[in-house]
Parts: C-alpha cells; structure tokens; sequence
C-alpha cells in the first residue's frame, strides 16, 4: 500500500513528527473551608505562578497540522511555476515556429519551379511516406542530379533551385524534402537509382 502525502512528507525531512501532548490533570476543587489560592499580582488567574506572562490561548492547530499545511502550500507553489514555465516555453517554441515559416514563405514567394503541364512523376520518400511531384523531362534530369530541390510548404511540393532548398534547410530542415547529394552516385540509399521512374 503506497505511503500517504504525510508519510511521505516525514521520510523527506519536509515536515517534522512532533509529539502529542500529555493530556492535563484535571484541576481539582478547592476544598471546603480553604480559600482558593491566588497568584501574587491581585486579579491573577488561580494556580498561576507569581511573575509569570499570561499564555496566548491555542489557535486549536498542532504544530504537525501547520507544518503540513506548509508542505502543502510549497507543492502547490512549485506546480504553479512548472506549470507556468511549460506554459511559456510552449509559447516560446510556437513563436519561433511561426517565424520559421514567415522567413520561409518569404524566400519561397514567386521562387518555385512548379509547372501546371508537367507530366512526369517524381517520388522520394517524406516523413515516412512516398510522395510525389511532377516535373518535365529537364527538371527532373536537374532534380536527380542535385541541381534542384523539393521543399514541402503550406501542404505542397514546391519544386526549387538548389539554393533556394539549401536556404530553407538552414532555417528549417523538416521543410526540406529532397535534395540529392551530387557528389553521391546515382544509386539512392534503398539501391534503387534516382533516376527510375516508379
């Protein structure tokens, strides 16, 4: 069975055991025929020792319950500045993205190569799946030697020189979705040319 929050709070040191009180004897009656004893000071409460300061009454908690009590307020503090530092780191990285993406739309705006009649097929695998643009005979001879690029932006294939994907690469290398290495043979990873169409 696991250890309650106050169990587990006294194995860490957070909060400290403290001893019950010894219950009070009960005071007992003046007997009959003496009179009630005083402290020196007139007024004074009975059975209170002459000097003595006056005792502030209890406020009903032990000091174990305050001590918890503590413990508590400190968790809920610590949660409230991760929670709040998360917050703001999420709000950090969405900023930071939105400005990849304004940077990217800015140096691809009027750059991309696409042609409405192409007519021939080019896939390459993307995030895990194959995908595909189509390009004319002369883009894809350029493509599959290194000398364009295909950057994936706002759910499409823009077809790009190589300048263009390396500049997008360095701002965001997931945009990037194929550039062939020219130094690299022909023959891609999977042993398939990059030339074959399929």
């Amino acid at each position: 069975m696991a250890d309650s929050l106050r169990d587990q709070l006294l194995k860490s040191g957070i909060v400290k055991q403290v001893q019950p009180e010894r219950p009070r004897e009960p005071k007992r009656a003046p007997s009959p025929g003496k009179p009630a004893r005083h402290g020196g000071k007139p007024g004074g409460k009975p059975g209170a020792k002459p000097g003595a300061k006056p005792q502030p009454p209890a406020a009903g908690r032990s000091q174990q319950d305050i001590d918890l009590a503590r413990a508590y307020a400190l968790r809920a503090q610590t949660e409230t500045r991760e929670r709040k530092q998360i917050e703001q780191e999420a709000a950090e990285q969405a900023r930071l993205r939105r400005e990849r993406k304004q940077k990217i739309q800015q140096l691809l705006d009027g750059k991309a190569l696409n042609k409405a009649d192409a007519d021939q097929p080019r896939n390459f695998e993307y995030g895990g799946k194959i995908r595909r643009v189509h390009v004319d005979a002369p883009q894809l001879a350029a493509l599959n030697a290194g000398e364009l690029g295909v950057v994936q932006h706002g759910g499409r294939y823009l077809l790009v020189a190589r300048e263009i994907a390396e500049q997008v690469r360095a701002i965001d290398a997931h945009q990037l979705a194929l550039l062939v290495d020219p130094a690299a043979s022909g023959i891609g990873d999977d042993g398939v040319p990059d030339d074959l169409m399929w």
